[in-house]
């Protein structure tokens, strides 16, 4: 479980592709001493595991499901991504519960700026968009962000300055692809529902 609260960023180093999955290695921001082989590291918003490390890098495996659901197979070797290590018992929970279980992709249509800050519009395809409310909780790439407007299928959120300054959100452009998990309720509140 991650908060989407981004502290770190990493670049991957390497990218292989073996019977159908991706292996990747890479560099994160942060020290590898306490991350222990076995441990998720969301990159990008994607829960991973931790298979093997060094004291500067580390490696993990995105199965075939998790290429074709997310942006991961059109990464490249030196591509900065976002990096969260999983929740620890107790830690501040800044964002919102956040699994790094990725549903989909969703489209940058536009990225005006907006005082300080830069309003982002996305499109989400139309089986995920009814799970996304205003004032609800999305993880774009794995960030934590407020639903600001939903029209059908688009919806837009507000990055503040922090944000914009500490993540690669300010390389993005229009038409771009980017990692989109709903809020873990949303979708449990339609499974009780549906009973």
């Amino acid at each position: 479980m991650f908060t989407g609260i981004i502290s770190n960023l990493g670049i991957i180093q390497q990218l292989s592709q073996q019977e159908g999955s991706l292996h990747l290695t890479i560099n994160p921001q942060f020290a590898l001493d306490d991350v222990a082989i076995g441990a998720s590291i969301a990159c990008n918003g994607v829960c991973l595991t931790v298979t093997q490390k060094t004291a500067d890098t580390f490696d993990a495996v995105a199965s075939g499901e998790t290429l074709a659901i997310t942006t991961l197979s059109g990464w490249q070797r030196g591509q900065s991504i976002h990096l969260e290590r999983a929740l620890k018992l107790g830690d501040e929970l800044g964002g919102h519960m956040v699994s790094g279980h990725v549903d989909g992709t969703a489209i940058i249509i536009s990225i005006e700026p907006v005082d300080v800050s830069y309003r982002m519009t996305f499109e989400a395809p139309a089986h995920l968009s009814r799970y996304i409310a205003r004032k609800g909780s999305v993880a774009i790439d794995g960030i934590s962000l407020t639903v600001n407007t939903v029209d059908q299928h688009r919806f837009s959120v507000n990055i503040i300055p922090h944000t914009w300054q500490h993540t690669t959100l300010k390389d993005r452009i229009t038409g771009d692809l980017v990692n989109l998990e709903v809020d873990l309720l949303a979708r449990y509140a339609e499974r009780l529902m549906e009973r």
